[in-house]
């Protein structure tokens, strides 16, 4: 692997990392504390081609690889979390299903407009009993003339108070397996519950979804009967990949801070970063920062390149996520009692970062699909 970007991700690199310092950054603060979803920054990501850096030319995309997305990624992470939230999931689960299933009609309709930003999508999986536990999902469709009813249940559904359309995990056929529809908020039976309060992330809405007696036409049903875990487990390594990436973002800005604060700062006389107390937090925070995003990096080229990637992606995400949220809590304590102050951002990435340990599986999971991955 060649660890220097080539001239097209050191352009999309700069154009994000420009888009965030002017257009993000300054407004960050504003935005978390309004807890409403950042449409205009969500629509001016459309308009710099963000979610369509996945797809195709042909498909209204620019066909990017994964690593690229990763970078532009980290750098809007830096600026918000929230946002970043917003534009990873409308990339990749908001609109994956859609593109590699759906028919030409919703494909003009829905997915063309995602991907300027015009649209936005959900994906409703979680339940209130059912988690990483795939087979604990108890929403079922069941086929009725012209296409299915779907009954259940579905939680922490990022978006779903502003979504357009929500691709849903339901079982199924006569095996009542996963399977994939796409439901459009127009349908009759169709619920948004109630908003999920968050510790963070606040400008990323969250909510309960409910389906009673909801009809959905047999064009969006997205793939056979029982197939849509298979579908689901081709776009998770990129999920944590590119998780582990918003992580990296969003410790880069504690770190930032962190250093900002540790030379105006004095005590004693001189900058506190002329303590070797504090000096060594530092090293210890850039150190964990560089191997992660080395291996987020990694993880991302691996899977470009078509080499087996699944463990190193459980992997990349794990000690991103963990990575960033030492980060974050050692750049909390390094400006002590600023570091609580709701003035100063680095409270704001304290709370973002857990949000990166959670989405993708959490560490726990992670660690068992590791384990798996050095037996095999």
């Amino acid at each position: 692997m060649d660890f220097a970007l080539s001239e097209e991700q050191r352009a999309i690199q700069e154009t994000f990392a420009r888009f965030t310092d002017r257009e993000v950054a300054p407004k960050a603060a504003a935005l978390d504390e309004a807890h409403a979803f950042p449409r205009e920054e969500f629509r001016a990501l459309g308009r710099l081609g963000f979610f369509g850096m996945r797809y195709p030319e042909a498909a209204g995309g620019s066909g990017m690889d994964l690593l690229t997305l990763c970078i532009a990624v980290t750098e809007i992470a830096r600026g918000s979390a929230s946002l970043a939230g917003c534009a990873t999931m409308q990339s990749l689960m908001g609109t994956h299903f859609l593109y590699a299933l759906a028919g030409a009609d919703i494909k003009e309709r829905l997915f063309k407009p995602a991907l300027a930003g015009e649209k936005v999508g959900g994906i409703c999986m979680t339940e209130p009993d059912a988690g990483s536990d795939l087979d604990g999902i108890s929403t079922a469709a069941e086929a009725v003339q012209g296409g299915y009813v779907i009954n259940g249940q579905k939680t922490w559904v990022t978006s779903a108070p502003v979504a357009d359309f929500f691709t849903v995990f339901a079982k199924a056929g006569k095996e009542k397996k996963l399977t994939i529809f796409l439901v459009e908020r127009s349908f009759d039976g169709l619920v948004i519950g109630r908003a999920i309060e968050k510790m963070g992330v606040w400008a990323l809405p969250t909510a309960e979804v409910a389906f009673r007696d909801c009809f959905v036409p047999e064009s969006h049903r997205l793939c056979a009967e029982g197939e849509g875990e298979a579908h689901l487990r081709k776009l998770l390594a990129q999920i944590r990949i590119v998780t582990g990436a918003m992580a990296v973002g969003i410790a880069r800005a504690a770190l930032a801070d962190a250093l900002k604060y540790a030379a105006e700062r004095k005590q004693f006389g001189k900058p506190i970063d002329r303590f070797q107390a504090i000096q060594l937090k530092l090293a210890e925070m850039g150190t964990a920062l560089e191997a992660a995003t080395r291996f987020v990096h990694y993880a991302a080229w691996l899977f470009d390149s078509d080499k087996p990637h699944h463990t190193e992606a459980a992997m990349a995400k794990l000690f991103a996520t963990e990575s960033a949220a030492t980060i974050c809590d050692q750049a909390a304590r390094i400006l002590a009692s600023y570091g609580y102050a709701m003035e100063f951002p680095v409270q704001r990435h304290l709370r973002d970062v857990r949000f990166t340990l959670i989405g993708g599986g959490t560490s726990e999971i992670l660690k068992l699909i590791i384990a798996k991955g050095l037996r095999a």
